[in-house]
Parts: structure tokens; sequence; C-alpha cells
């Protein structure tokens, strides 16, 4: 720094020109005005840097003690890790002795046991005590041979040793021939004891694989002799008996709580002396077995049920049927003949499929144990579902069901098909029997169906109900409301629709049976609405309580073809509201008109004395609610109360539209308005104590007319419309107010036209 200040020094000296030594100048200006801040900064921290020395200085002395303790205590744990080096040493070298020590025990134990094996093996034999000699061999197996003759190296112990090896060798061939001989002599004999005896000698003697297929077989011998015995007394069965309806599913059941048995009653054997994870290969024996007698127990239900040739029958009846719906009834199956036939194979599978996840769960929790890797457990998994499923049970019953669907849609369409044409109105009843007999047999079907346990046929049978639900059954109602509602004379319309059908009416009571029958047909489309959710929440609670093992997948498809069935009820309604219009269109709106026309024949341009009059003599409103209540009163029996109230609502409706264009045809004035408004007030009131719906909404637009006719002056109605109204919502446009304003005879134009709406 003082060399670089030097060098600049001179350069200055020898500066001549004037700029030079200015900018010379300014640059030393700078360096001293910065040199001046640092000397100011420094004066100013100095009281600061005085402090801290003092307090170095005064912590001098206790560093000096800091520095002679941290010595010490540094001399104090390298005197402490040499130590626990040393110990730690001395450890290792007792602990390798100690191993050693133990190895040769260990290695001694295993000279003596073989000398101890050796001994008790020739002794056992020929005691016939084959369990101690199992036990002994076992003992030999578990020894290294290799590590046994590096134990004795002196050649003349080595001999002996070579001996005691040879004599255990033989005595485990010779104890296996005698084990299978035993065992399977213990079989022939039917000696249970003896056969579960020599059963748990073989995986001592290493033979794990071996003994589980002689006991499979002999388990396997069990079971097919129950179950011919059992097949035996089923086909022996008396007609009369009472189980002879179920008699194979009783029989099946029989065949799957026999091995259920078995296995009960096995599994902790082959656990204990087998070891955990052998059930599967002795499950899988006891299947093979399983789908052998099960296949008999089915093929003596196909041949003696007629099973194939009823399927068979049952599906050409179905293609005829498709084909052309008039076909020869003598020709039919009929659908009684397959009811009792279909519960039994509903059976049939419900057993299977109990049967079918009992081998799973035993043979999965088999598998829970297992001290494996969580792939090869999944692999394990994947096995024992490709042996359920893939079993030839599984594949039987699956054929059966797929025939039992169509045979239970059979009996379904054809069942139903009889309760409409056996269709009839019973006295004091609102519907005909029809709706019913029909959703009985729907409900019973499915039921039926998803007491078998099998997701697929819920599904496909919850598929085929609503198919008919809302096709067949719902046709038959549609084509009730599209020949019409007779009125008093039938028109053009109503005698083609009648005469396509045959049914052209040629009296009045005949009139008055379509009559019944329309309105019997209306209650039927709305009780059959009702009906379809009232079977939805029934048969919701069945698949919870039947299917509770359902996976997720077949729970998700069974849900969905659930909710199908609100669409079906959503189709009802719309039958119901087609019908509905049906009856308005030919029984009310043209009773309406004429009842309304009284309406323009009264005058409300009155004076005092005329208003005061017609609170005594009334012109319209009062007969226009008698003949209101007659006309209501010829349906009120027949219908329910939903579709009376729905009947009320659309000749409110009718009333409404009719009654609004007879007040834009009339002329009032103030006292006339008020007479409208008197007359609208009766005719609401009267129309809300009949149905149990709100009605007053629909009279919004006549109101608000009553409320403009009553108006003293034309500028009156800014105090209802625009900010002034209030919760009042108008329904009226402002060309539609100003037209109603007009109506009044005392209003001018020219006022109604300076509004500014």
């Amino acid at each position: 720094m003082a060399a670089a200040t030097s060098a600049c020094e001179d350069d200055i000296e020898n500066l001549t020109d004037l700029t030079q030594i200015q900018k010379a100048l300014e640059n030393l200006a700078v360096k001293e005005d910065e040199i001046t801040e640092e000397i100011d900064m420094l004066l100013h921290s100095q009281v600061s840097l005085e402090g801290k020395m003092s307090t170095l200085y005064r912590m001098a002395p206790n560093l000096q003690l800091v520095n002679s303790d941290a010595k010490q205590l540094d001399s104090m744990i390298s005197f402490t890790c040499n130590l626990a080096e040393n110990v730690s040493s001395k450890v290792r070298q007792l602990d390798l002795a100690k191993s050693r020590v133990q190895e040769a025990i260990h290695r001694v134990n295993d000279v003596l046991d073989l000398k101890f094996c050796t001994d008790g093996v020739q002794t056992a034999l020929q005691n016939e005590d084959y369990e101690q000699a199992a036990a002994h061999v076992h003992r030999y197996l578990t020894l290294d041979e290799n590590v046994l003759k590096q134990v004795t190296p002196d050649s003349k112990e080595d001999s002996g040793l070579d001996a005691s090896l040879q004599l255990l060798h033989e005595a485990e061939q010779q104890l296996k021939a005698i084990v299978i001989d035993k065992f399977d002599e213990s079989v022939e004999t039917r000696d249970l004891a003896s056969v579960e005896r020599f059963f748990k000698i073989f995986p001592l003697l290493g033979m794990h694989d071996e003994g589980l297929s002689k006991f499979s077989k002999y388990l396997c011998t069990q079971i097919a002799n129950t179950a011919r015995q059992n097949l035996e007394i089923a086909l022996g069965t008396d007609t009369n008996d009472r189980r002879a309806n179920v008699i194979y599913a009783d029989t099946l059941t029989l065949l799957f709580e026999g091995i259920a048995r078995i296995v009960e009653i096995h599994q902790p054997l082959v656990e204990t002396y087998y070891g955990p994870g052998r059930m599967f290969s002795l499950m899988s024996a006891l299947q093979q077995e399983c789908d052998k007698q099960a296949k008999k127990i089915i093929d003596a239900f196909v041949k003696n049920r007629q099973f194939d040739s009823k399927a068979q029958l049952v599906q050409q009846n179905m293609m005829m049927s498709y084909k052309s719906s008039a076909s020869n009834a003598s020709d039919k199956l009929d659908p009684r003949d397959l009811d009792v036939m279909l519960a039994e194979i509903t059976l049939l599978n419900a057993r299977t499929e109990l049967y079918l996840r009992f081998v799973r769960r035993r043979v999965a929790t088999d598998i829970d144990v297992l001290d494996i890797n969580e792939k090869d457990k999944q692999e394990k998994y994947a096995a024992l579902d490709k042996v359920v499923v893939n079993c030839n049970l599984s594949r039987c019953m699956q054929e059966i069901i797929g025939n039992y669907i169509m045979m239970e849609e059979y009996f379904m369409r054809e069942s139903v098909s009889k309760a409409i044409k056996l269709d009839c109105i019973e006295g004091g009843l609102q519907t005909s029997s029809m709706v019913d007999d029909s959703f009985f047999i729907v409900k019973k079907c499915v039921r039926r169906a998803i007491s078998s346990s099998s997701i697929d046929g819920v599904c496909a049978m919850l598929n085929h109900a609503c198919n008919l639900l809302e096709s067949d059954f719902r046709d038959v109602m549609f084509s009730k409301f599209r020949a019409g509602f007779p009125s008093g004379t039938l028109d053009m319309t109503q005698a083609y629709n009648l005469l396509q059908q045959g049914k052209l009416p040629t009296s009045s009571a005949d009139s008055s049976a379509i009559k019944a029958a329309f309105l019997t047909t209306l209650n039927n489309a709305e009780v059959s609405s009702e009906y379809v959710i009232t079977l939805k929440k029934t048969l919701e609670d069945q698949c919870t309580v039947l299917l509770p093992h359902a996976s997720e997948q077949g729970r998700a498809k069974q849900e969905s073809c659930l909710s199908d069935l609100a669409h079906v009820s959503n189709k009802f309604k719309d039958v119901l509201d087609y019908g509905l219009s049906q009856l308005n269109n030919s029984a009310i709106k043209p009773r309406i008109k004429p009842m309304v026309d009284a309406f323009l024949s009264a005058n409300h341009n009155i004076t005092e004395e005329e208003f005061s009059n017609y609170e005594a003599n009334d012109p319209f409103v009062q007969n226009f609610i008698i003949n209101l209540e007659q006309l209501l009163l010829s349906f009120k029996t027949s219908l329910t109360a939903s579709n009376y109230d729905a009947l009320v609502s659309l000749l409110t409706n009718e009333v409404v539209t009719t009654l609004e264009k007879a007040v834009m045809k009339s002329v009032f004035n103030r006292l006339g308005g008020l007479q409208f408004d008197k007359e609208l007030r009766a005719l609401v009131g009267y129309l809300t104590s009949v149905t149990q719906w709100t009605i007053r909404d629909k009279f919004a637009r006549l109101t608000q007319m009553a409320t403009i006719l009553n108006l003293e002056r034309v500028a009156e109605i800014l105090d209802y419309w625009g900010p002034n109204s209030g919760p009042l919502t108008w329904r009226l446009t402002p060309a539609e107010v100003r037209t109603v304003l007009a109506l009044r005879i005392d209003f001018r134009s020219e006022d109604i036209k300076r509004l500014k709406l």
C-alpha cells in the first residue's frame, strides 16, 4: 500500500498538464474522504473494542485453567480407550474360544447321537416301535456326514463311523418300505387309527409328498364310497318323499359336507406333522375326487329331471315367441313344470358356491402363515383361484346356470303373460289383478336367482326383469291408453283404435266398461311405478343378506343392474302421464270449455245494484263449481289418491287456460273487477279443498289480472310494479298488463299508453 502511494506521489510530481493535475487532486480528495471515514469508524468503535479487550484480559487466567483441564481430560480418555480396547480384545478371544468349544460339543453330541441312533433304530425295528425308529432316522437325516468324518480322523474310528452310517442308511430304507406297506395294509383293512399312525411317520422320513399323496388317495376312496351310497339312496327315493323335489341338491350337499368334515378333522393333523403350506396339494387331490362325484350327481339330476330336454324345449318356445307372437299354445311348455326344478338348481348352485368359498378360505388361511415373501404368496393365491375357478365342478355349474337363466326367463315371461291374459278387476279394488300377480312373479324369479349365489345369474335375471316390465308389461298399458278414453260419443280416432283391437263398443254398457278399464289402467301404471321402487329396495336388501361375499366387481355389476329398475319406474311414470293426457283430452278439456263459456254470458260491467244482486244470485262461479264437482266425482272413487290429485292438477290447468282466454274477451268496470276477484277466490278455494297438491301457483296470472282489474286508477299499477312489487313476482308481461288494463272500460287508453312499465 505504501509503495503504491509513493509511486502515485512520484507520478503527481511529474505531472505538467493542468487537467491531469486537477484529476489527480480529485482522486486524492476522494481517498482522503475514505480514510477519514475509516478513522471515524475506528474511533466510534474504540469503546466497544476496549471493552472486549478488557474482557479478554479478565478471561486469560480462566483460559489457562481450561487448557490444563482439557489436557488432563485427554489423558484420562486415552487411558480409558486403551483399557477398553484391551478388555474387548480379551472378550473377542473368549467368544471365539466359546464358539469353538460349543462347536466341539455339538460335534461330540452329533457323534454320540449317531451312536445312540445306530443302537436305538435296531432295537425299535425289532420291537416294531416304528415311531421311535423314525425319530432315530429323522435325527440321523439332520446330521452332516462330511462334518462327522472330519471329527474322527483316526482310521479305526472312521471305519466305525462308516459302519454306523451304513447301518442307519439301511435302516432308513427298511423303515420306508415298512411304513409304505403298513400304510397300504391299514387302508385295505380300513383301520383308521393305523392309517393316521403311519401317516404321521412319513414326514419324519422326509417323505412329505408321498405321505400326502397316499393319504389323499385314502381320503378320496372314502369320499367316493360315501358319495356312491348317497347317490344310490337318492335314486331310490320315493317321489312322495318330503325331500324328493330337492333330493339331488341334498345329495350334493352331503358330498360337500363330507369333504368339509374330512378337512376339519385332518387339517390340524397335516399342519402339525407336515408343516404349513401343504393344504393346497391335499385340497387339490380332494377337489379332483369331488369333481368326479359331483359330476355323477349332476348327471343324474340332468337325466332324471329331464333337464336337457326341457331346456331345449324352452329354447325352441322362446325362439318361436320372438318370431311370432301367435304361437301354438299346445306346443308350449307349461312354466309350472319348471318351478320345482328351478328351485333345485338354485339350491345346487348355492351349495356349490358355499363349498368353494370354504375351500378357498381353508387353503388361503394355510398360505397366510407361510414365512415367504409377498410375491410368492400372491403366486400361491393365484394358483388357488385357478384351481377353484377352473375345476370341473365350477364348469358344470356354470353350464347349468346358463340354462337356468334361460329357463327362469321363460318361466317369468310366460307366467306374466298368463297373468295379463287372466287380468280381472275385483270389486272394491282400484287396480286389476295383473299388477300384483306380475310383480309377485318377477319378485319370485329374481329372488330365486339371488338365492343361487351366482352374481352373473342375478344380473342376467335383473336385466330380463327390467326388459319384461318396460316392454311387454308396459306395452299392455300403453296400448289401452292409445285407444283413448271414450267420451259420450266416439270420435274417429277412438273408433279406429278400438276397431283395430276388435273392441268397438256397441252399447253404453260397453263404453262404461271401457271407461272403467281405462281408469283402472291408470291406477295400474301409478301402482306399478311404486312397486318397481319397492321391488328395487327389497332386492337390494336380499342381495346384501344373501350375497355378502361378492367381489367388488360383482357388487358393481349388481348395483348397476339394480339401478336400471329406477329407470323402469320412470318409464311407468311416462306411461301414466300419457294416459292422464289422454283422459284430459277426452273427458276434461271438452267439458271445461262449455262451463267456462258461461263466464262470457255473465256481465262484469255492472252497477251497485247488480253487484249486490250477484251476492245472492251468482251468475257464474257457483254453477261452475257444481259442474266441476260433478265431473270430478265421476272419477274420484275410480282413481287412486295420487292419480286423482294429478287429474285435479290437469283440470286446474285447463280451467286456468280457458278462463284466462275468457277474461281477455270480457269487459269490466270497477265493480265487475271486484266480482271477478270474488269468483276467482271461490274457485281457488274449492280446487284447493279437493286435492292435496298445491294449485294456487297455477292461478298466479289470473290472480294478477284480478288485481289489475280492481285498481281505482291506471297509475295505481305502479304501486305494484317494478321496485314496488316487493315479494310479488309478476307472471304478466308489460304488454299483457296494458291489455288487461284496457279491459276496464272506465280507464282511458291515453293513460294506459303513458305508463312506463
